[in-house]
């Protein structure tokens, strides 16, 4: 049976682990970023309407207010209604959704690893220590590029434009002035990221520590004359 200590620290890191999943799980449905823009009808230099666009990860809401003409609330799919125009938006929303799939996966197989390591003293393999680091460490760096490409699809593609564009019904628009706002949903990454690295740095303190004192009882014995080591 592993230590008191040794169960501690892999208990603590699967915590971490788990609750970095709930966050992740959460976010993933929570709303990701609030854009606005201003309107305009195509022949017209005066900007009087407004478009809202708020997003989770899957579906949206966009209010309009005079743009073009009159206002609507509508509800969309992102992706479904991105496909066949923005490229690059559909692209980089599919890689941020399977990335952060990803993301979950590791943290599921971080948490049984740790779990294992709590209750048993496995070799130094994959189910060891190294796992955990394995793991936990394509966790974070998967979701430090989720947050990346996020805010690159949202201020560098025309997503939102897209969908103004969909829903005004028929009539060309001009867009001017957007402005996103991230929302809940992208900044739950964020603590994602820095519970990965702190069931990283449990383990990897318990691990420094069983050195050390591997290292102090052995020391002893380099230590000692040569004439008593030889009896």
């Amino acid at each position: 049976m592993p230590s008191t200590k040794k169960t501690l620290h892999f208990m603590s890191s699967a915590l971490a682990t788990s609750i970095s999943v709930g966050l992740i799980g959460y976010g993933m449905s929570a709303q990701w970023v609030k854009t606005t823009m201003e309107c305009a009808q195509e022949n017209s230099d005066y900007y009087n309407g407004s478009a809202v666009i708020t997003l989770t990860l899957f579906d949206g809401i966009i209010e309009r207010a005079s743009c073009p003409l009159f206002g609507a609330t509508d509800k969309f799919q992102v992706i479904p209604t991105l496909a066949g125009r923005e490229i690059a938006s559909v692209v980089l929303q599919g890689l941020v959704i399977c990335l952060l799939a990803l993301c979950l996966l590791f943290s599921a197989c971080s948490i049984l690893i740790s779990l294992y390591n709590s209750v048993s003293n496995p070799y130094e393999t994959y189910m060891g220590p190294v796992g955990v680091y394995i793991c936990s460490s394509l966790s974070a760096c998967l979701s430090v590029i989720v947050l990346i490409l996020f805010v690159v699809n949202v201020t560098a593609t025309n997503m939102a434009e897209t969908f103004v564009e969909k829903y005004t019904e028929g009539v060309p628009v001009k867009l001017k002035g957007k402005a996103s706002e991230m929302q809940v949903g992208y900044y739950l990454v964020i603590p994602y990221t820095v519970l990965s690295l702190i069931a990283i740095a449990l383990i990897y303190t318990y691990e420094h520590a069983a050195y050390t004192r591997k290292k102090e009882q052995q020391k002893p014995t380099e230590d000692a004359p040569m004439d008593l080591t030889m009896y």
